[in-house]
């Protein structure tokens, strides 16, 4: 019995590390349904219920971000009062039944080419691909910001290959392939989610060695490793 204690204990903990691992690679990007969203949750899902809650008329598209903030749940309460649902802000079985699917589909990838989408996971891998990933998809995240700010080029390439502005593009590390969680990362800011808050520059303060314009603009957050400034 000894010797089958000393078999079977090794063996069950290697497989609750497995079963953990593969939980965690899975539980990158999470899609709308996976779980339960209440205030104060963020995340991929959350985007695109914003997206869903936008195109049915009760969320400013301006305001998506992928945080649920008052304003999320505000407008989550609305979609249930219309849809006589129980009026609670919760995002659970029940409202989600309520959501039309064909409002969801296409809500992931939006109409960014590919290969953009591999280019801006290449930026998030060579920039970030020591961070948690809500810290990859930040960086994902001030790319596009940048797309939709007219001081910045108007597409994913353009604003990654100007000139000077990621060191990646000159010190061969864009030629990198990325791994899977960067590939949803990417997927994840382009779906909207963005926790930086609207930032449009990031810079790691141990290794810049020019951050003195950088540090002195609005700081937005800091996330792992990373400062991100407005």
């Amino acid at each position: 019995m000894g010797k089958l204690r000393f078999v079977f204990l090794p063996l069950l903990i290697a497989l609750i590390l497995i079963s953990y691992n593969f939980y965690t690679e899975a539980a990158y990007f999470i899609e709308l349904g996976d779980r339960l969203l209440r205030s104060g949750m963020e995340g991929t899902d959350i985007a695109v219920l914003q997206h869903v809650l936008a195109k049915k008329g009760f969320y400013d598209p301006r305001e998506i971000d992928g945080i649920f903030g008052p304003l999320t749940e505000e407008a989550v309460r609305k979609f249930q009062k219309e849809n006589q649902l129980h009026v609670d802000g919760v995002v659970g079985p029940e409202t989600l039944e309520s959501v039309p699917q064909d409002l969801i589909s296409g809500l992931y990838y939006f109409d960014v080419p590919q290969d953009e989408v591999l280019l801006l996971a290449r930026v998030i891998y060579g920039e970030s691909r020591g961070e948690s990933f809500e810290g990859q998809v930040a960086v994902g995240a001030v790319v596009l910001n940048r797309v939709q700010d007219p001081k910045f080029p108007e597409t994913i390439r353009k604003v990654i290959m100007q000139e000077g502005q990621f060191c990646i593009t000159f010190d061969g590390q864009i030629n990198l392939y990325p791994d899977r969680k960067s590939l949803e990362a990417a997927r994840a800011a382009i779906s909207g989610y963005d926790p930086t808050r609207g930032s449009l520059f990031f810079y790691n303060p141990e290794i810049a060695t020019n951050a003195g314009w950088i540090s002195r603009r609005p700081v937005a957050t800091r996330i792992g490793n990373h400062v991100f400034t407005h």
